[in-house]
Parts: structure tokens; C-alpha cells; sequence
């Protein structure tokens, strides 16, 4: 005969249903003793490059290739106007008219881009990075270095066939050339300023200091850039393409270290199960 009771049904005496806590009060919500699960979640390390499901804050890789994605299609959009002389290249020369002035300003700020200023700061840096690395024992303590000089030398391997391919003539200040597309200073900048910064930050103490890093750095890349087009060295376009190009550039790195630069996990099968 059915349970003729009004209500909703009620627990019964020994039974245990999977939203309540164990029959021995362990707080498991999906299980009935007291016994912990074999592979807790909170156990699970997060994958190295961050793939959908880990544990927050770790970035998924949705995350990471819409940053890679978004400045590697605006690069590529760029070199194409450029190339087949679109209409976004009419855009750039009004802007350029707009902001060229040719002043010791100019000049002075386009210096930050120069492999004489950029260089030592870049090399200061990673000198400075491999010693801590290296004192505190960190694995892998040469990997940054390394890392940061092998992108530092890529960027003329990169730009330079670039500056070739394309052929683009300079502005009206300049004297007539070609080869200006993309901009190497800007390059040079946002890579050596923006390497070191990649590395300095996680050895800053507080969040005052990582934040004050972060605006010296956009600070000196953005000073090189508008140094370069109000000087005339470049055009705007020419300078937001090695935007981007860096940008890439620098996720990559980043990517590499974050990957390659820890100590290799333990085996996880070799620990004791509950």
C-alpha cells in the first residue's frame, strides 16, 4: 500500500541521500562515510598553462589566446593596409599631420627606444632577476635570462624582413626612404621595457611597487612611441603595429617561462591514498 501522508516525505532511519552530510557527520556532500574522497578537488593541481577548469585565478586558455588572438589580428590587419595601401593609411597621414613637431622633445623621448638606452636597462634587469633566481635556489634560475635575450635578438630577425617585405616610404620630415614599416624603436622598447618588467614583478614586495613598475613601463613605451611620430621618425600606424607585434611577442614569453621555468610536478600516484 502507498504512503497515504500528506507533506513531503520524510528521511527514514539508516538512509543517507547524497546532498547531506555523511552518516558520520565528515561534512561530504556526496558521500556516506566518513572516508575522504581518493582525488579531492582541492588536491588537483592547476595545469601549467591554465586550461579551462583549473583552480582561480589560474587564467584559462580561452583567456589567453582572445590576449595572443586580438593584438596578432590587429597586427595582421595593419601590415595589410599597409601592404595594399588601404584607406586606413589616408586616416594615418591626417593624424601624423596632426601631431608631428619636430623639437628636442621628440627626439630625446624617441631615444628610449634606441638599442644604446633600451639594451642596458634590459641587461641590468636580467642580471639582476638571475641572481635572485639564483640565490633563492628557484629551478631553472637561468630560463628568464635566457628567455629575455633570445627575444631581445629576435626582434631585428623579425623587423627587419618585415621593413623589407613591405617597403614603406617615411613621412614628409624624413628624407626620402622606405623601410619604415614596422617601427624598430617602439619594437625595441616595449620588448627590453617590458621583459624586464615581466620579471621584476613577481620580486616586488608590494602591490604599491608592482603598480608604480607597471607605469614606468607603459610610461617609457608610450614616451618612445609619441617621441617617434612627433618627431616624424614614423607613422602612428607604423608604431601601432610593433604594438602589437611586442604584444605577442611577450605572451609567448611569458607562456614559456610560466611552462617551462617551475619545478616538475610530483607524481601524484606515488602519494599515499585514504
Amino acid at each position: 500500500m502507498g504512503d497515504a501522508r500528506p507533506g513531503p516525505p520524510q528521511l527514514r532511519p539508516g538512509r543517507a541521500l547524497a546532498h547531506t552530510t555523511g552518516a558520520s557527520g565528515s561534512g561530504s556532500p556526496h558521500r556516506s562515510d566518513s572516508r575522504p574522497p581518493q582525488t579531492p578537488r582541492g588536491g588537483r593541481r592547476p595545469d601549467l598553462i591554465g586550461r579551462p577548469g583549473t583552480t582561480p585565478p589560474v587564467p584559462g586558455r580561452p583567456a589567453f589566446l582572445l590576449l595572443l588572438g586580438i593584438p596578432a589580428l590587429l597586427f595582421a590587419l595593419i601590415t595589410w593596409q599597409v601592404v595594399e595601401d588601404g584607406p586606413l593609411l589616408r586616416a594615418d597621414a591626417r593624424l601624423s599631420r596632426a601631431l608631428v613637431h619636430p623639437d628636442r622633445l621628440g627626439g630625446t623621448l624617441s631615444d628610449l627606444g634606441s638599442v644604446q638606452v633600451a639594451l642596458p636597462v634590459l641587461v641590468a634587469a636580467l642580471a639582476y632577476v638571475t641572481w635572485r633566481h639564483r640565490r633563492s635556489g628557484t629551478d631553472r634560475w637561468w630560463l628568464p635570462a635566457t628567455a629575455g635575450a633570445l627575444l631581445m635578438a629576435l626582434v631585428p630577425v623579425i623587423v627587419v624582413p618585415l621593413k623589407i617585405w613591405t617597403d614603406r616610404p617615411g613621412t614628409p620630415v624624413v628624407p626620402p626612404a622606405s623601410g619604415y614599416f614596422p617601427s624598430g624603436h617602439t619594437a625595441t622598447a616595449a620588448i627590453a621595457y617590458g621583459t624586464a618588467t615581466l620579471f621584476l614583478l613577481p620580486l616586488l614586495p608590494t602591490p604599491r611597487l608592482r603598480r608604480a613598475l607597471l607605469l614606468l613601463c607603459a610610461l617609457l613605451v608610450l614616451g618612445t612611441s609619441y617621441g617617434l611620430i612627433r618627431r616624424g621618425y614614423h607613422w602612428p600606424l607604423d608604431v601601432a603595429a610593433s604594438w602589437c607585434l611586442s604584444a605577442v611577442l611577450l605572451q609567448l614569453l611569458a607562456l614559456t617561462v610560466r611552462r617551462y621555468g617551475r619545478k616538475p610536478a610530483q607524481d601524484e600516484s606515488s602519494q599515499p591514498v585514504a
